[in-house]
C-alpha cells in the first residue's frame, strides 16, 4: 500500500444530467431524468432534485414516473457525453499520465509523480475540481487515499446530497490518510466493499456481519465457509485496508457493440434480422473509426421475462465490415428460440486488434469487394455526415437514420419523440 494518500478517484456529479443542463439551462432546478422514457426504459442518471424523490440509476422508468410525476425525461445522447468526457479526461492527463478511466464519468489518477511540481495531493484535487468547473461548467467529487478502493469510497463521501431544491454540496474533496484508513472503513456497512453483491450480502448478514469491522475481525476461514476461499480472502483484505492494485492507464478497448431495448416485444425473425443489419453497420463503422477489427462476434438477447442469453462465434480472422458482422449475427440468431418474444437485442465484437491485410475470398472478388464498399461509405460519412448514407433498413422518410452509439441504451423513448425533454 502507498505510504501517502496519492491516489485520486474523480467522479463527475450526475454527469449525464449535468451535460443536459448545460445544453438545456431552462431545465435547471427541475427533477430531470436521463434514460429511456418509454414504459420499458431504465434510468441512466437523475438530477439531485429527482434523487430526492428516491429515483436512481438502473431504476425502471415507469417506477421513476410514479415516484415523481413531474420529472422531465431526456433521452440520452451518448455521443455528446463521450465528447465532453474526452475533454475532461484530457484535463486529468494534464495533471498526470497515470489516468485509468472507469467509464465516461469517473477515473483513477495516481499523482505521486506530480507532487514535486504541483504540491500535495489534496491541493491537486482541489485545483482539478476548479479547472473542470471553469473549463466545462461541471462539478466533480474527488476522493484522495492511499489505495484505489478507499479513494473510491472517499469520493462518495465528498458527493453532494440530494434535496428537492438541488444538490447540497459538501467538501468536494475527501481525504483519507493512510493512518486513518481503518477508522474510515470500519463503521461502513459491509455492502460498501467491492464484491459484495446481493447474494454475498445476504450470506454475510446471516452470519451477523453487518459492518466492515464485523468482517475485518472474523477469521478468513469462517468467511470462506459461507462464500468461498478466494472471495473471502479478497473481501477480508479490503476490510482491513489492503488493496495492492495500481492505477493502470493502458486499458484498451475490449469490445465494441450496439444494443437496443424495443418498445414492444419482437417475435418476427425477419424483423430482428433487419435490426442486426443496422446494428452491424453501426458496429463496423465504430471499429473502423477506432482502427480496430475483431474476431469474436457476440449476440445478446433479452426476452420479455428479462431472461438473457448470449451466443458467440469466433471467426478465422479479424473483421471490420458490416456484411460479415450481419451474416454472423443472423447465424447466431438462428440458434435462438424467439417464441418468448425479444425485448432487447445486441451485437458486439471482441478479440480486438489493429486490422491486418486480408486475402480476398470468392465473395469479395465479384465487384471490387466489400472492403472497398466500406471505404466508400466511410468517406461519404466523413464528408457529409453520418446520416448521408446507410443500409436500406435504416431508411426513414427523411433519409437514412443509422444507429447512433447509445441511441437506445437505456430503452425506447416515449411516443413524444426521442432526444427531446419530455414531462
Amino acid at each position: 500500500m502507498n505510504r501517502t494518500a496519492s491516489i485520486l478517484h474523480v467522479d463527475m456529479d450526475a454527469f449525464f444530467v449535468s451535460v443536459e443542463l448545460l445544453d438545456h439551462p431552462e431545465l435547471r432546478g427541475r427533477p430531470v431524468v436521463v434514460g429511456g422514457s418509454g414504459d420499458w426504459g431504465v434510468v441512466a442518471a437523475a438530477s439531485y432534485e429527482a434523487r430526492a424523490y428516491g429515483i436512481h440509476s438502473a431504476m425502471p422508468s415507469a417506477r421513476a414516473r410514479r415516484l415523481c410525476p413531474d420529472a422531465v425525461f431526456v433521452h440520452g445522447r451518448h455521443d455528446r457525453y463521450a465528447e465532453v468526457s474526452r475533454r475532461v479526461m484530457a484535463i486529468f492527463r494534464d495533471v498526470t499520465p497515470l489516468v485509468e478511466p472507469l467509464s465516461l464519468d469517473e477515473a483513477f489518477l495516481d499523482v505521486s509523480g506530480a507532487v514535486t511540481m504541483a504540491g500535495p495531493p489534496p491541493g491537486i484535487a482541489a485545483r482539478l475540481r476548479a479547472r473542470v468547473l471553469d473549463e466545462e461548467g461541471l462539478t466533480c467529487s474527488v476522493g484522495v487515499a492511499a489505495t484505489k478502493f478507499v479513494a473510491k469510497l472517499a469520493s462518495e463521501a465528498a458527493k453532494p446530497r440530494a434535496t428537492v431544491d438541488g444538490p447540497a454540496f459538501g467538501s468536494g474533496v475527501f481525504v483519507v490518510e493512510p493512518d486513518e484508513t481503518l477508522a474510515f472503513l470500519r463503521p461502513l456497512p459491509v455492502g460498501a466493499l467491492w464484491g459484495v453483491g446481493p447474494a454475498t450480502l445476504a450470506k454475510l448478514q446471516r452470519m451477523g456481519v453487518l459492518t466492515v469491522a464485523d468482517l475485518a475481525d472474523l477469521p478468513v476461514g469462517n468467511i470462506a465457509a459461507a462464500i468461498g476461499r478466494s472471495h473471502a480472502e479478497h473481501l477480508h483484505a479490503l476490510a482491513n485496508g489492503r488493496d495492492e492494485r495500481t492505477v493502470e492507464p493502458a486499458r484498451g478497448t475490449r469490445s465494441i457493440g450496439h444494443e437496443e431495448t424495443f418498445a414492444r416485444d419482437r417475435f418476427d425473425r425477419s424483423d430482428l434480422e433487419r435490426e442486426l443489419v443496422a446494428f452491424a453497420d453501426a458496429v463496423a463503422g465504430r471499429l473502423r473509426d477506432a482502427g480496430l477489427a475483431g474476431r469474436t462476434v457476440h449476440l445478446k438477447v433479452r426476452f420479455g421475462d428479462f431472461a438473457t442469453i448470449t451466443r458467440s462465434m469466433t471467426l478465422s480472422e479479424p473483421v471490420d465490415d458490416s456484411r460479415t458482422l450481419a451474416g454472423t449475427g443472423r447465424r447466431l440468431l438462428d440458434q435462438v428460440d424467439l417464441a418468448p418474444g425479444v425485448r432487447l437485442l445486441g451485437l458486439s465484437v471482441s478479440g480486438l486488434s489493429p486490422p491486418s491485410g486480408r486475402q480476398l475470398t470468392l465473395d469479395d472478388s465479384d465487384g471490387g469487394g466489400w472492403l472497398e464498399v466500406a471505404d466508400a461509405v466511410d468517406e461519404i460519412r466523413d464528408r457529409f455526415g453520418s446520416e448521408a448514407i446507410g443500409p436500406a433498413v435504416t431508411m426513414v422518410p427523411g433519409g437514412p437514420q443509422p444507429k447512433r452509439r447509445g441511441s437506445a441504451q437505456w430503452g425506447p423513448a416515449a411516443p413524444d419523440g426521442p432526444g427531446a425533454p419530455t414531462g
